[in-house]
């Protein structure tokens, strides 16, 4: 029991810091204004992350919640195509809406220099579970080419869905995040469609 408390804390913790990173900027929030938005304490605070600049490796926590929401509205008839292009959308939509885009930066540039385990390549997050059951289920029902593995397909999934968040951040936003990707996503994943 005490563990879940525990998650509730933290996510409470970083849903409020992404929320305020959004709304005043990363560089005019404070420690004490996430204590304050998240309705915790100073000690809970630092019980999970060294600083502010701990948080930026938690979007991905943000982003895993956001899956786990979307686990729910999948339809077991649904293709495994229209799954990923599904989960891909909604995600984006998401950055579009609520992650700014010096955030993603951050995130991204944090990710480069970081040494050991890289947060956004963990595979025990429910982004991969999700996209591995989505993959696996796919092959087995026929729906994708069978001449490559679940883990080959969900990593080409990710890293293009990466590429797409980096490009995003490298053209400065100069266009919508979600409404590129509903382009580009269900052409690149075309090319992973069992022939007919």
């Amino acid at each position: 029991m005490p563990k879940k408390s525990g998650r509730n804390t933290k996510g409470r913790i970083v849903s409020a810091a992404w929320k305020l990173f959004y709304e005043q900027g990363y560089e005019n929030t404070t420690v004490e204004d996430i204590i304050f938005e998240s309705e915790t304490s100073k000690g809970s605070f630092y019980h999970y992350f060294e600083g502010k600049d701990a948080l930026l490796g938690s979007l991905s926590v943000l982003f895993d919640e956001k899956y786990e929401e979307l686990r729910d509205e999948l339809k077991p008839e649904t293709d495994a195509i229209e799954k990923l292009v599904f989960l891909n959308r909604e995600l984006f939509t998401m950055i579009d809406n609520s992650v700014s885009l010096e955030l993603l930066a951050r995130l991204f540039s944090s990710q480069l220099v970081t040494r050991g385990e890289k947060h956004l390549l963990d595979r025990n997050r429910t982004y991969f579970k999700l996209l591995q059951q989505i993959v696996r289920e796919g092959l087995e029902r026929g729906e994708l080419r069978g001449d490559m593995s679940a883990n080959e397909i969900v990593k080409a999934y990710a890293m293009f869905e990466r590429a797409l968040m980096y490009d995003w951040c490298l053209s400065g936003g100069e266009y919508a995040l979600a409404r590129y990707a509903a382009q580009m996503m269900p052409m690149f994943l075309e090319g992973f469609r069992a022939k007919t």
